[in-house]
């Protein structure tokens, strides 16, 4: 039979450690033996473990030091303790440092076995679960089309940045972009070129903003900049840079060129004490800047400062 997975006998008992050494190599395992706690968290350390199985009353130092090593640096190894009496303290303390399995001597080395084998498949069955989840939250929160951060996501976000802000008493800053005339794209040029126009118009704006910013398709063809400790000025030269690496568009057969619309806000500011109050007055900027000839950039409160031609 091949080796499958690999395990780590941890036990001074060296006659007895055999035994379960041969019916885990029988099951398939690559087994690794030490007889000291150290030596036991110097195998942990060299590389990745299926499964330890350790005796707790190793000589010197308690083979409950080596399950708070594995815990302490984040291992979710499936631990099996095993001990020459059955102490409920003892039992106790192992399970609440994060072992799996608590066997009393003296059992049977093909009892530990199906008890260690059983712990690694549930072991997968956890981290398969886990990614799984992990997977339908990142689709819950990414926009299909353009594979940046939905309104949702966006939302959430606003809520943990604004919180941060007000309570550190650091700016924050929020873009909207809106893609000017968009209809008339889809219209003309039909939704396969709008869905290449957005896209691109996605990958744009990642590219000229810091991994410390965030960016979400708002809804349509609008899309939101978050700006962690980003003053009004520095928002606006973030925007500048969106507008100018839209320059860089061209999307469909014709090489179609896009423009867009920018309504900036930030924390604090007048009329901005909550996360809604920063957007609806981005919202206001934006929709000035459409009012006053689309192609420009609108602080909230203020004049056009710039256009984004």
């Amino acid at each position: 039979m091949g080796v499958r997975w690999t395990a780590l006998v941890i036990d001074d008992a060296i006659s007895l450690a055999a035994e379960l050494v041969r019916e885990l190599e029988d099951a398939g395992a690559r087994v690794l033996t030490a007889t000291t706690a150290s030596e036991g968290i110097g195998h942990l350390i060299d590389g990745p473990i299926d499964v330890a199985i350790v005796d707790v009353e190793l000589t010197g130092e308690s083979g409950l030091a080596v399950l708070r090593h594995l815990r302490s640096e984040g291992g979710q190894t499936p631990v099996l303790m095993v001990s020459l009496t059955d102490d409920p303290s003892a039992r106790a303390a192992a399970f609440a440092q994060g072992c799996d399995d608590y066997l009393v001597k003296p059992v049977t080395p093909a009892e530990t076995v199906a008890r260690a084998q059983r712990r690694m498949e549930l072991h997968k069955l956890l981290l398969a679960a886990k990614a799984e989840a992990a997977r339908l939250h990142e689709l819950a929160v990414t926009d299909g089309l353009t594979q940046i951060a939905n309104h949702r996501a966006f939302q959430d976000r606003l809520r943990e940045e604004f919180r941060r802000a007000q309570r550190y008493d650091d700016p924050l800053a929020l873009i909207l972009v809106d893609l000017d005339h968009f209809k008339n794209v889809n219209d003309n040029f039909g939704h396969q070129v709008g869905d290449e126009v957005l896209f691109s118009m996605a990958a744009c704006v990642k590219a000229a903003v810091r991994e410390t910013d965030f960016v979400a398709r708002y809804g349509g063809e609008e899309f939101a900049v978050l700006l962690p400790k980003t003053h009004l000025a520095g928002a606006l030269t973030v925007a500048e840079r969106i507008a100018a690496e839209m320059h860089k568009i061209k999307a469909g057969p014709a090489g179609l060129r896009v423009t867009a619309s920018f309504g900036v806000s930030g924390f604090p500011g007048r009329s901005v004490n909550t996360s809604e109050q920063l957007v609806r007055t981005a919202d206001e900027a934006l929709y000035r800047a459409k009012r006053e000839g689309r192609n420009k950039i609108s602080l909230f409160q203020a004049a056009v400062l710039a256009s984004a031609s």
